[in-house]
């Protein structure tokens, strides 16, 4: 079966918009690839009106290709099956505007038979994100609250009380650190969530600096309202965008989350207050609101929708391959 020679069309551009056509020509891959080994490859470039009515007319120039080199795109299998483990870690809300958990119309309110939001956005997007996770220890953090024993307001304070080692054991361990904490602590303000982007960056920056696609890091915040730092976080997202990392925000509750909406960059491209820009989109916003309904798999679903390119985009970017896909690529090209 002969290969597909797709047509190539040339034109004189100009900054008016106005651009000139000069004229087109039919290559393919198999023909280019020719410049792969220092050879030229050459193409007689043809305005068919020209060819029409000049009886002289040859051509409208030469298409000359000095190099071909073919750079392999992987995917985000590529990279998983490589051994690039998903570092998740997760941040919760604890503002006043919560409500007071012992309350049941609180958003802590632990109800003895049902989850409330927290505990469900928690579930379903970690159970899905610990699955690329090899030791399935998760680092909980919690923002917004005073915490014993001096009751100083905190922006970054494990879950668990313990600062040398914030890990938990699984979502369940997550979990389980979030309902002891709750009794411990007193839920305060203001909701500051910069702190903690910046928590994570530091560890995604020491990863960043071994130049492999060992370590991918994804912090989840599940906050309640509106962010009070709303300048610092647009700098720390802007910093972290050159990180192996993505963040993603869930809404919980009822409030306005336009600000959030902002933050995800999907209307426009988000910029620090001195103006530079994200370096790529790694913000994911979605109001659990929308999913109240739904099954735990449409929820996380859709909050992980963009990592896998976020993940592929930033080793792409930085042009660092999958670790060691030899046996996996094998398999691959020996699969029927």
């Amino acid at each position: 079966m002969a290969a597909r020679r797709p047509r190539l069309i040339v034109w004189d551009w100009d900054s008016n918009g106005k651009h000139d056509f000069i004229g087109e020509f039919m290559s393919n891959f198999v023909e280019m690839r020719g410049a792969m080994d220092g050879r030229q490859v050459q193409w007689e470039c043809i305005n068919q009106k020209y060819k029409t009515k000049k009886k002289n007319y040859k051509n409208s120039g030469i298409v000359i290709l000095n190099l071909c080199k073919i750079h392999k795109m992987h995917s985000f299998l590529d990279y998983i099956m490589g051994g690039c483990q998903i570092q998740f870690t997760v941040a919760i809300d604890f503002t006043a505007s919560n409500g007071d958990p012992r309350n049941s119309c609180s958003l802590h309110y632990i109800h003895p038979y049902q989850p409330n939001e927290y505990l469900k956005a928690l579930v379903a997007v970690g159970e899905i994100c610990q699955d690329y996770d090899s030791d399935k220890m998760f680092p909980a953090f919690g923002f917004g609250a005073r915490i014993p024993p001096d009751s100083k307001v905190s922006h970054d304070f494990a879950i668990n009380f313990n600062e040398e080692n914030p890990e938990c054991a699984g979502i369940q361990g997550v979990v389980e650190a979030y309902q002891k904490c709750l009794p411990k602590i007193q839920l305060y303000g203001p909701t500051n969530i910069a702190p903690i982007i910046q928590k994570v960056a530091s560890s995604a920056s020491e990863e960043m600096h071994t130049k492999e696609a060992t370590q991918y890091f994804i912090l989840l915040i599940l906050t309640d309202g509106v962010i009070t730092d709303m300048a610092d976080t647009r700098d720390a997202i802007v910093h972290a965008s050159h990180l192996p990392m993505s963040v993603i925000i869930v809404g919980v509750g009822n409030a306005d989350f336009s600000d959030m909406q902002m933050l995800d960059g999907d209307d426009g491209i988000l910029r620090s207050p001195k103006g530079e820009p994200v370096l790529r989109d790694i913000v994911q916003f979605v109001p659990f609101r929308n999913f109240k309904h739904a099954s735990p798999a449409a929820l996380a679903k859709s909050v992980l929708a963009e990592v896998p390119n976020q993940v592929v985009d930033y080793y792409n970017g930085k042009a660092i391959p999958p670790k060691c896909l030899s046996d996996y690529e094998s398999s691959r090209t020996l699969a029927p």
